[in-house]
């Protein structure tokens, strides 16, 4: 057998990776000839190597040093592997499991996709898709074939799920080796990793179907529409399957709020001492002669006041008794990413980019890299019984056996799941929060403090889960006075049971429950919180006080990251891979927005929808988009042909499309008249619609080249708005500036526009502090997200994420202040000296003055402008 040698990594290789070629065995009698040391090396080595039969796989021992050593040692006599993996930092985890005899290698995602320049799918024939290697990805399929070249063995340990077994497939089909094999695992542990190595199994064909249909419908849909919304919408426009669902969510969400009457609703609290006296208590009013109280205006309300104060208010029902509070199940992917929505404030896209580090590893010291949590995408509640067993033994030894169920606690997983992997735990009970805390924090990375923050997160869940439930005593009493029935209610914390772990957080559904109760004017579980004096029934109480309030109705509140994840989930659209694509690109792509933490559609997203919706209906109809997702799941379990499915598809689809392309509205050239002439040459004014939006033009273009921004008011009326001028004088031609809106924001230019093309970014009133020449312009990254930078970028690369304040700091004479945010204190002013320690509070004068400076362009835009 050829004896194999391994060769230096190129600065080109990853960190981590192993890269081995054959050679010629060598045949000089002086490399037969071993010294003691060297025999004895071998007979370690190959002792701790397990003896297998025919066609078993060897599993072998390696130390936390084989995954960093920069040259490996040299092929010795036996079986040698290939383990291909996604990341090169699963990579280097996964080394560190595996001896020798192991080669592992990324091949950095996926290697073939349909080409960006064209359809790529054969409509002609059975919807053939034509792959070709992903530009920039030749070198990384080189190393790779290189790798597989004399091995005895490959084996494919992409992700386990669809997407991964596509990658797997196609890796497969590059390399052409003959012995290839599927290894799957749930979490990145010796254990795990081991087991799977030595029972492989053939790659599946179902699998692969699935998600290759996934991809198919995708570039169908996405290739077919988006060019259609390029020639009547805007050019650089794309639909989705999946994404352009969102949007419509969200716009039908938009529609409820601007059709939604409030309605006038009173309500009636009496303010009461028992028997006891001080101190006094609420009670509800709840019920009228017997029927559920209906108060919708001032004078019956008032009425019914001036009725009850000559009542005597007399307790006619106690009832007292435990109310338990039940853990959370474990996460799964949406619930993941809603609960750090919740309590972290990270986006979809953030929570999933810090959950995959954690997943692949992070390095712990002497440990070397090390996997922290199980795989981040799945749909499933279940728990291993060797991950239940582990963490009942943890809650016993660490809270008591108090905290401790009787038996472990099962939770059903919904109707419709994958059920592939288990739920989203951490690895290994070894590792709490307070024993990894110290290498995140001496960690050089900008996000190791959110990824420490989302590991706490599923530790706790997760731990919490396999906790007995908190207990309350609660009491609820009902008062009768006259006609009108009182109810009064409190509650104390018992037993805190997992409440001691997870704290006492609302759920995402615990809190759009009340959301939606609070929305509609009903109770909700916090006014029964604290205590009510002791009350028996027929004790009389003394009324202090009738307390009457005006209310209106809301409307339905619009979707958070959190609430349009759970309507996704619940509505059958997408899969846990998907959810925060999914939020990304209808943000990246400008559909919707972000205000306050909550979507809007943007006016091209509303424009995109209407269009779509009405020429593609059944395409965009949220049942047939969760139909489409059980078809999916239906060809992986091998109950439906991929190419029936997609037949079945795009025959209507073509149809549809052909009668779009004739009839959908052209925004892009339309021109709707308005009543407002223009002041320049006075012909009539045009509404069109541009890169900005929608604005107003002169009709007689191109000989008046005159446009005005405007808005419309509460009764539809047209409202010019003017442009804001200053008193900066252009240094060109001495002519006023005037403030502009552009792609990135508002900016300076000179009005006397198009003959002088002059403009600036806008100052927020403090000089840069490092260059100390130019001035701080607010900006939006590429991502829309703001920031503070110089106005002399790229001279200057000065950048804050807190607004900085024309203010000097009392304490260090610091030049600015910034101004910043926290959920448990608000905004407030402080230093941005870390060594200074000033701080005050801010008053709304300081709100409106901080949040009123004008906004100037990004970087990319003063370029532009």
């Amino acid at each position: 057998m050829a004896t194999r040698t391994k060769k230096t990594a190129t600065a080109g290789e990853m960190e981590g990776e192993e890269t081995a070629t054959p050679k010629k065995a060598a045949k000089k009698p002086a490399a037969r000839k071993k010294t003691a040391a060297k025999k004895k090396t071998a007979a370690k080595k190959a002792s701790s190597r397990r003896k297998v039969g025919d066609g078993a796989l060897a599993t072998v021992e390696a130390s936390a040093e084989d995954g960093e050593a920069t040259d490996s040692p040299k092929r010795g006599k036996g079986p040698h592997y290939l383990v291909v993996v996604e990341s090169p930092a699963k990579a280097k985890t996964i080394k560190k499991y595996l001896g020798s005899g192991y080669t592992v290698k990324a091949s950095v995602g996926h290697i073939l996709d349909l080409p960006k320049s064209k359809m790529g799918v054969d409509l002609e024939h059975d919807f053939e898709p034509q792959y070709e290697v992903i530009k920039g990805k030749e070198k990384v399929l080189s190393e790779l074939k290189k790798a597989a070249q004399g091995v005895d063995k490959v084996f494919l340990a992409t992700d386990p799920d669809r997407e991964g077994e596509a990658i797997a497939w196609h890796i497969n089909q590059q390399l052409g080796h003959q012995n290839a094999y599927r290894v799957m695992f749930n979490e990145i542990t010796k254990s795990a990793i081991q087991e799977a190595i030595a029972q492989p199994r053939q790659l599946s064909q179902e699998n692969y179907d699935s998600q290759q249909t996934r991809r198919i419908l995708d570039r169908l849909v996405g290739y077919q529409i988006s060019p259609l919304l390029w020639k009547k919408v805007r050019r650089g426009l794309s639909a989705g399957r999946v994404q352009s669902v969102a949007v419509r969510l969200i716009c039908e969400r938009e529609d409820e709020i601007k059709a939604f009457v409030p309605q006038e609703y009173w309500t009636l609290d009496a303010l009461l001492e028992g028997p006891a006296g001080p101190p006094p208590f609420k009670a509800k009013l709840s019920k009228v002669d017997g029927k559920k109280v209906d108060l919708k205006d001032r004078e019956t309300t008032q009425g019914l006041v001036e009725e009850l104060k000559g009542s005597p208010f007399v307790v006619s029902k106690v009832d007292k008794r435990e109310r338990r509070r039940n853990a959370p199940a474990p996460f799964i992917t949406s619930k993941l990413q809603q609960e750090a929505a919740n309590r972290l404030h990270f986006t979809a896209k953030k929570t999933m980019a810090l959950a995959q580090r954690l997943y692949e590893g992070v390095p712990l010291g002497e440990e070397g890299q090390t996997a922290l949590i199980t795989y981040m995408r799945t749909d499933s509640t279940r728990l291993s019984d060797q991950a239940v067993a582990a963490v009942r033994e943890f809650i016993g030894q660490t809270y008591g056996a108090d905290y401790l169920p009787e038996a472990p606690v099962v939770y059903r997983t919904k109707k419709g799941a994958q059920d592939a992997h288990e739920a989203i735990r951490p690895t290994s009970l070894e590792y709490p929060p307070s024993k990894v805390k110290q290498y995140f924090d001496s960690m050089n990375d900008d996000m190791a403090a959110d990824m420490f923050r989302l590991y706490e997160l599923i530790w706790n869940r997760f731990v919490a889960c396999q906790t007995k439930p908190a207990v309350y005593d609660q009491t609820s009493a009902e008062i009768t006075a006259g006609r009108a029935t009182f109810r009064a209610s409190g509650s104390t914390l018992k037993f805190p049971g997992y409440l001691a772990i997870y704290g006492a957080s609302l759920t995402p559904e615990e809190e759009a429950a009340q959301e939606k109760a609070r929305a509609a004017g009903e109770d909700t579980d916090e006014d029964g919180v604290g205590e009510l004096p002791v009350l028996n029934d027929g004790d009389a109480l003394s009324l202090q006080k009738l307390l009457d309030e005006q209310h209106f109705t809301q409307p339905p509140p619009r979707f958070s990251e959190a609430t349009l994840v759970k309507e996704l989930e619940e509505r059958g659209i997408g899969r846990p891979s998907t959810y925060a694509a999914i939020l990304s690109t209808i943000q990246d792509k400008k559909y919707v927005e972000k205000v306050e933490g909550r979507f809007r559609p943007t006016d091209l997203g509303v424009i995109c929808n209407e269009l779509l919706v009405k020429h593609f209906p059944h395409e965009l109809d949220v049942a047939f988009t969760a139909g489409m997702e059980e078809k999916l799941d239906q060809i992986s379990e091998g109950e439906a042909n991929w190419k029936a499915v997609l037949k079945d598809f795009y025959g209507p689809f073509k149809e549809t499309l052909e009668k779009a392309e004739a009839e959908m509205r052209d925004v892009k050239r339309e021109e709707i008249k308005t009543d407002v002439a223009c002041e320049k040459c006075g012909n009539v004014m045009v509404i069109k619609w541009g890169k900005m939006g929608h604005f107003l033009a002169c009709s007689n273009y191109p000989e008046c080249k005159n446009t005005k921004d405007f808005k419309r008011d509460a009764e539809g009326k047209i409202v010019i708005i003017e442009e804001e001028t200053t008193d900066e004088k252009c240094e060109n031609c001495s002519k006023p500036m005037v403030v502009k809106r552009g792609r990135f924001g508002k900016f300076l230019a000179c009005s006397g526009y198009p003959e002088c093309k002059t403009s600036k970014p806008i100052s927020i009133g403090v000089t840069c502090p490092d260059c100390k020449q130019g001035y701080l312009t607010e900006r939006r990254s590429r991502f829309g997200k703001v920031f503070f930078g110089c106005n002399r970028y790229p001279d200057c690369k000065f950048a804050a994420w807190d607004r900085p304040l024309p203010e000097a700091c009392p304490s260090c004479q610091s030049p600015y202040l910034v101004q910043k945010y926290s959920k448990r204190d608000g905004p407030f002013i402080a230093c941005p000296n870390k060594e200074c320690d000033y701080r005050r509070q801010i008053v709304e004068p300081e709100v409106a003055a901080a949040t009123s400076a004008p906004a100037a362009n990004g970087p990319n835009a003063s370029s532009a402008a």
